[in-house]
């Protein structure tokens, strides 16, 4: 079996030479750029079994927010780790909102960010079909297990990132999921959303919180049959949310 492919996308030649090195001394395969532009080609048109990704913010060409956006508008799932020297927290917002699925500020450990790949490879465990076309996958039967949660017809599968509903399989990104699973081990309590902030996303309570807005519009077309009268997904006005798995009639 071919060693885990890894992408690193960095154009600080000091920092790739030493992530590549270390990287490839833990088992992985590398490819490296330098260009943000020359990244988005190749990731846009590879048939490599790629694994991950690790993705500097600031680059020439294209800029790390724009390649994951670009990688989620076209339905494709790779798991990624934005490496950033913005750490201000509406910089971490603005790449999660993209579609990021970690983040690491700079400067960082380089122990820190082996746990952070080891973590979204787990978590990323999808099929190569499905990473290629997620939406067109037919997805196994469901196990029950602790990574399966069923309700209201719908099913989400916490070890895939995948949410099953009547008419479509949506793919989620880790940091959806990890809201999800958190709505879901708080089912019926008021989440405030310095709790998701702290809890989920590890960033503090007075960060901007603009990008949790977006981030339940699109739980809500996931999970709501009318995301616009949400039923599972509340609103409780200047506190936070509360997610119900079985709502009133």
């Amino acid at each position: 079996m071919n060693a885990p492919l890894v992408i690193l996308v960095e154009d600080e030649e000091h920092l790739a030479q030493g992530l590549l090195f270390n990287l490839e001394a833990e088992g992985y395969r590398t490819r490296h750029f330098a260009d943000g532009s020359e990244a988005l080609t190749y990731l846009l048109e590879t048939k490599e079994d790629l694994r991950a990704i690790l993705l500097d913010v600031m680059l020439p060409g294209k800029d790390g927010f724009e390649i994951v956006r670009a990688l989620r508008e076209q339905e494709l799932y790779f798991p990624v780790l934005m490496l950033t020297a913005r750490s201000h927290p509406e910089d971490v917002l603005e790449g999660l909102n993209a579609g990021a699925d970690d983040y690491l500020a700079k400067p960082f450990d380089l122990e820190i960010l082996l746990v952070r790949l080891k973590s979204m490879l787990r978590r990323a465990a999808w099929t190569q079909a499905d990473r290629l076309h997620p939406l067109a996958a037919v997805p196994p039967p469901p196990k029950l297990s602790a990574d399966l949660y069923l309700f209201s017809g719908r099913t989400i599968q916490f070890d895939t990132l995948q949410l099953v509903a009547p008419n479509r399989t949506t793919q989620l990104t880790l940091m959806e999921a990890d809201l999800l699973r958190y709505f879901v081990d708080h089912q019926g309590e008021i989440v405030p959303r310095k709790d998701i902030l702290e809890q989920v996303w590890r960033l503090h309570e007075d960060t901007d919180t603009r990008a949790i807005d977006n981030f339940i519009v699109r739980l809500r077309r996931y999970i709501e049959d009318d995301p616009s009268a949400p039923r599972h997904l509340l609103t409780v006005r200047g506190v936070g949310y509360r997610f119900l798995a079985q709502p009133a009639p």
